[in-house]
């Protein structure tokens, strides 16, 4: 599949500097290591902040917000239930562990039952492998559409964003990602089933990995209806793709009597729903008016903006359709979402294509350059996730 998007030119010098590292080491290494260097730094300083105030690293990184659910799962299956004061009525409602997807507890399981050392050990191992997996699928990516030195750019910005503390935790974050960034290659390359059974890895990891099948779902059917496409492999990858997503929703449904909305049910016991932005408003209009709010609801004010700006970029810049339609339906089902407002920017971490611009800038700039802004951006990162994870009262 053509990409539409001219790479980024670079000096004969420097391609001579590129060719003589990849001829040196596999790229997978380099991207490994770029991603290594970035996120290894940020768990050390996550550990020495949590010494420092007195915490347990290995409990910050293990089990903070809603990793304890994660491992709940993992140890003893679905069925527990917490009374909590919703956040939108202030009334007593129930949380259920059925709001959270299958397949990340279930590879802490088995995990834990190969290697020793317990749950908590077998989900940052999980989470750690699928972080570094994202990074290489992020540079193949990258330089498919913008070249070598900017997709490693692009793996480092990715690593440095400020909820990327996430990679290191027991969340889903991290082995969304990485489904997401291969099955866009895979649609980029034009491998289609490739594409597809990613596509159900990731509806069964999170719900917003809806946002990957819809993309492989919806470029089949661009590629069907445009192209006059009657490939089988592209018509089966358009059926396929959202069978993990619906299959969880609809068990849910079901074990609540409820086929088709039960999970929706469940969601909204959360406080989690559609409004279509409205919640959203209501607290960027708190930051802008001065309402005394969390420096957490300021920085997800600015950092949705960012993206907003971000994505109007990737438009603009011819950006393959596969990364523009998934882009585009991860950020309508954050923008959109009520309830966990400060938990929005990590909800648009696996979606890494808002950095392709920047990415391609910094590849124009002298390397000093491009070194110095992802240290200084890594740097506010680890500071920011300090705050998150020891300070902050919001959910992360």
């Amino acid at each position: 599949m053509a990409t539409g998007r001219a790479t980024v030119s670079a000096s004969p010098l420097e391609m001579r500097a590129v060719r003589a590292v990849r001829s040196a080491a596999p790229t997978t290494v380099i991207a490994l290591g770029v991603f290594a260097a970035v996120r290894g730094a940020g768990v050390l300083v996550l550990a020495l902040g949590s010494w420092w105030a007195g915490r347990d690293p290995l409990r910050v990184l293990g089990q903070s917000w809603d990793s304890a659910w994660y491992l709940g799962i993992a140890a003893n299956g679905y069925g527990r239930t917490v009374m909590s004061p919703s956040p939108l009525t202030g009334t007593g409602f129930v949380q259920s562990d059925y709001a959270f997807f299958p397949l990340y507890p279930a590879l802490i399981r088995i995990v834990s039952e190969i290697l020793p050392g317990g749950l908590v050990p077998a989900g940052l191992l999980v989470a750690w492998v699928s972080a570094a997996v994202a990074a290489v699928g992020i540079y193949r990516v990258g330089e498919q559409v913008i070249g070598p030195r900017a997709g490693l750019l692009l793996v480092g910005l990715w690593a440095a964003l400020p909820h990327a503390v996430v990679l290191t935790l027991v969340y889903t974050e991290p082995l969304l990602a990485a489904f997401a960034a291969w099955a866009l290659y895979a649609l980029l390359r034009g491998r289609w089933l490739w594409a597809a059974g990613l596509a159900v890895l990731a509806g069964l990891t999170r719900p917003t990995g809806l946002a990957v099948a819809a993309a492989v779902s919806g470029m089949a059917l661009y590629t069907i209806l445009a192209r006059r496409s009657r490939a089988p492999e592209v018509w089966l990858a358009g059926l396929l793709a959202p069978v993990g997503w619906a299959a969880y929703v609809v068990a849910v449904g079901a074990k609540v009597q409820d086929p088709f909305g039960g999970y929706f049910a469940v969601q909204r016991d959360w406080g989690s729903r559609f409004d279509f932005g409205g919640g959203a408003l209501r607290s960027a209009e708190q930051v802008l008016t001065g309402g005394h709010v969390p420096l957490a609801t300021t920085v997800t004010v600015v950092l949705l903006a960012v993206a907003g700006l971000l994505a109007m970029l990737l438009v603009l810049d011819r950006t393959p359709l596969p990364l523009l339609a998934y882009t585009g339906i991860l950020m309508v089902i954050t923008y959109g979402g009520a309830g966990f407002f400060e938990s929005k920017p990590r909800f648009l971490l696996p979606a890494f294509p808002l950095l392709l611009p920047l990415a391609a800038v910094m590849a124009r700039a002298r390397p000093r350059t491009a070194v110095v802004v992802t240290a200084v951006v890594a740097g506010l990162g680890y500071g920011y996730g300090l705050y998150l994870l020891l300070v902050a009262r919001v959910p992360l």
